[in-house]
């Protein structure tokens, strides 16, 4: 057989795929399809089984033209393939129509933590009142969380409160005070100061009613007209937005290193509207944070004229905010991943 006459059998046998793949219109038939022209018993086949007669040369050169046979024929199988693909894709998209008149699903989303919502609330009203957030490291100096607010070594303050050593000279920060003093100290006696410093701290655990770890936000306020009555409108306006207008506050002497003289804030008690009852303790009030005028010395050892400017600061406990703002009964329930428990605040 000369190669004129092998080339014109295989545009033969390609003229006959070609036709006969425009009758192939399912997977089924396309498998067959393909076993016809590709397979085994293929023309092809045959024709590659023929080969092993010719000479060295003619399997070059006929072998060049089996090549392209086979390219052609692939090309076409490949080509039905995509055309049966598509028509049926078609063919499923148009039995399930969607009904768009049909709701939705409801996808289950999560929700702000009990935790951060105080945090949001109270940072947004402080923000909204001019102050700006600050924040520090929790790993601290001895020096900067107790000895520039007040509290040296021999302070019986300290006794509660350097429980977590890290090295000499450095702790977990009892309390968010140490950015208060890393404020100070980068402003170098200038003022006004008007921060909040919201943030985790670190305490001895001795009771089932506490944790080695709470949330804490801190405010400090230094210019040369800062009151006490000042600070006493702020809490006032402050715990009236968190608890709720018809609150009672009230004010009642304490003590604290950093702060002379020094208060604590309560509210009338919200389950028994001031009369007394078990929540309260039978007392109509609860207990909610602690506030003062900036002790002379804190001023002093942060570079403050304490002649020329004064100013006033008050902590309070996020947790314990959390637990009372929302029925919480037990903090442990603010570090466990409970699901269900968190869930009822995505109503919030």
């Amino acid at each position: 057989m000369t190669i004129l006459e092998f080339r014109q059998q295989c545009e033969k046998a390609l003229d006959s795929c070609r036709k006969e793949s425009q009758e192939v219109d399912s997977l089924d038939k396309l498998n067959a399809f393909k076993g016809r022209h590709l397979g085994k018993k293929s023309a092809l086949t045959s024709f590659y089984q023929g080969m092993k007669d010719l000479s060295l040369e003619d399997r070059k050169v006929f072998g060049q033209v089996l090549s392209e046979l086979k390219a052609n024929i692939t090309a076409i199988y490949e080509e039905r393939l995509k055309e049966i693909d598509e028509k049926m894709l078609l063919e499923k998209m148009a039995k399930k129509k969607v009904d768009i008149s049909l709701p939705g699903f409801d996808k289950a989303t999560g929700t702000i933590h009990p935790y951060f919502k105080v945090v949001r609330e109270i940072v947004d009203f402080f923000v909204g009142l001019g102050f700006v957030v600050a924040d520090g490291p929790e790993v601290e100096t001895d020096e900067n969380n107790f000895e520039r607010v007040n509290i040296p070594k021999d302070h019986p303050a300290r006794d509660m409160q350097d429980s977590f050593v890290i090295s000499d000279g450095w702790i977990l920060r009892s309390h968010t005070s140490a950015v208060q003093s890393r404020v100070m100290k980068e402003m170098g006696g200038k003022e006004p100061v008007k921060i909040i410093c919201p943030g985790k701290v670190y305490r001895r655990d001795n009771d089932a009613t506490h944790s080695h770890q709470f949330g804490q936000i801190e405010g400090l306020v230094i210019s040369k007209d800062a009151t006490f009555a000042n600070l006493l409108e702020l809490l006032t306006k402050l715990l009236r937005h968190l608890f709720g207008e018809k609150r009672s506050v009230r004010f009642r002497p304490s003590f604290f290193p950093f702060t002379e003289p020094s208060i604590e804030a309560d509210i009338s008690c919200f389950e028994c509207d001031g009369k007394g009852c078990s929540f309260c303790k039978n007392t109509g009030w609860i207990e909610i944070l602690g506030a003062g005028m900036v002790h002379p010395n804190v001023l002093r050892l942060n570079g403050y004229d304490d002649k020329a400017c004064q100013g006033f600061a008050f902590g309070l406990g996020i947790d314990r905010i959390a637990m009372l703002k929302y029925g919480i009964d037990d903090i442990k329930k603010l570090y466990l991943d409970d699901a269900d428990f968190l869930a009822q605040f995505r109503k919030e």
